[in-house]
């Protein structure tokens, strides 16, 4: 395992495709701990199928963004529906955090006028992947990623560099993906009606209805 981390440490390869990356974790022998913050069970169900081959798994449901504590508990509900006992090679660990939604308004209502998808969603991404990153050090992760990428509507590319940044910051290896790619985006919606799957129509913050 420590081989493996310091390759995909290396700055050049670092940049390799999500697949590259994967083959040279596979060839290691051995499945790092991967802690993935999910944003929803739809977008969730193609990353485990994505990733669960190489990896043991926890799901992270961390979205102090969503408006309602009703909403919360549906969406967190909605990873029942996932055949995580039996479906993958491991069973998949399923961490549900309190529903605070103080803590992104403290952070967010100073910005409530801006656009969607621009320096309030900025902030909120680098809010839920600096959790993710305290958790996955503080329980001895290997790495941690996120769902958001399967979104259309979400930016990769800032939320790697956001995810590198608090990787940083926390001493543990953030695995960069863009999730929609390959055909993702539209597996997440075969899953979804396979497993019958609730598909949210806005991303939890009312300032993004």
């Amino acid at each position: 395992m420590w081989k493996v981390k310091s390759i995909l440490a290396h700055s050049d390869l670092a940049e390799l495709p999500l697949e590259a990356r994967l083959d040279m974790i596979a060839s290691s022998g051995k499945r790092p701990r991967l802690l993935l913050h999910c944003c929803c069970a739809p977008c969730t169900s193609y990353v485990l199928e994505c990733l669960s081959p190489f990896f043991e798994i926890t799901l992270f449901f961390y979205n102090p963004n969503i408006d309602s504590g009703e909403e919360y508990d549906k969406r967190a509900n909605e990873f029942k529906k996932l055949p995580l006992a039996d479906g993958y090679l491991d069973t998949i660990g399923v961490h549900v955090c309190q529903y605070d939604p103080d803590t992104f308004l403290s952070m967010a209502t100073p910005m409530k006028n801006e656009p969607e998808g621009g320096v309030r969603c900025r902030f909120c991404f680098e809010f839920r992947l600096e959790a993710t990153a305290k958790f996955a050090k503080k329980h001895g992760f290997d790495y941690f990623t996120t769902t958001l990428s399967v979104s259309p509507h979400k930016n990769a590319a800032l939320l790697n560099e956001l995810g590198g940044k608090t990787a940083g910051v926390h001493a543990v290896s953030y695995l960069s993906a863009d999730f929609k790619k390959r055909g993702g985006y539209l597996r997440s919606v075969e899953l979804s009606r396979q497993y019958g799957l609730y598909r949210q129509s806005y991303c939890g913050c009312k300032m993004g209805k």
